[in-house]
């Protein structure tokens, strides 16, 4: 009897081994989903902007080196695993990615001075803009794998962030 040509379909074109891949399936899952933010029932796109306002209030705490620091790691994490994440989700823009929804959300109250109030109408426009999807966000919503998925929210933060710095302006002027 001769040796069987059955190649387990883990081992076909890969040179990683079945835990390898696991784990890095599990670890894009993790972290586009906000450590699991994303798979809730109840509005999960909400929950990670509400995870990334606390974060804002409880961990940056006005520290701009750290928020800034936060918004370009996760930016660059999110470009990285989103197209992944698609893949692994079986469905373009998967309600469980929230990576985008979370640092749209962190990039929305960047460089602005730091209180419970800019936080709370960052959350709200944010959340706004986020379902809405003015021009232009909605052309880059369109867009294939992390840059549509990432980068509508990044456009709805930066929006959100032009909005309560002229705010800031408006007020401090008064």
């Amino acid at each position: 009897m001769g040796r069987s040509s059955f190649t387990p379909p883990f081992l076909r074109n890969s040179n990683s081994l079945p835990t390898e891949r696991a784990g890095s399936n599990l670890l894009i899952k993790l972290l586009s989903s906000v450590f699991y933010l994303g798979y809730s029932k109840f509005l999960p796109g909400t929950l990670a902007s509400l995870a990334a306002f606390f974060t804002y209030i409880f961990f940056i705490r006005g520290n701009t080196a750290a928020h800034l620091a936060s918004v370009l790691i996760i930016t660059n994490l999110g470009f990285l695993i989103t197209a992944k994440a698609e893949e692994l989700f079986k469905s373009k823009d998967a309600r469980e990615i929230v990576i985008d929804d979370f640092n749209g959300m962190l990039a929305g109250l960047l460089f602005l001075p730091y209180s419970l109030s800019f936080g709370l109408l960052g959350f709200i426009l944010f959340r706004i803009m986020d379902g809405l999807k003015p021009y232009p966000i909605c052309k880059i919503d369109k867009l294939k794998g992390g840059m549509g998925v990432m980068g509508d929210d990044l456009m709805a933060g930066l929006l959100v962030n032009i909005i309560l710095q002229l705010l800031s302006r408006l007020i401090q002027t008064h």
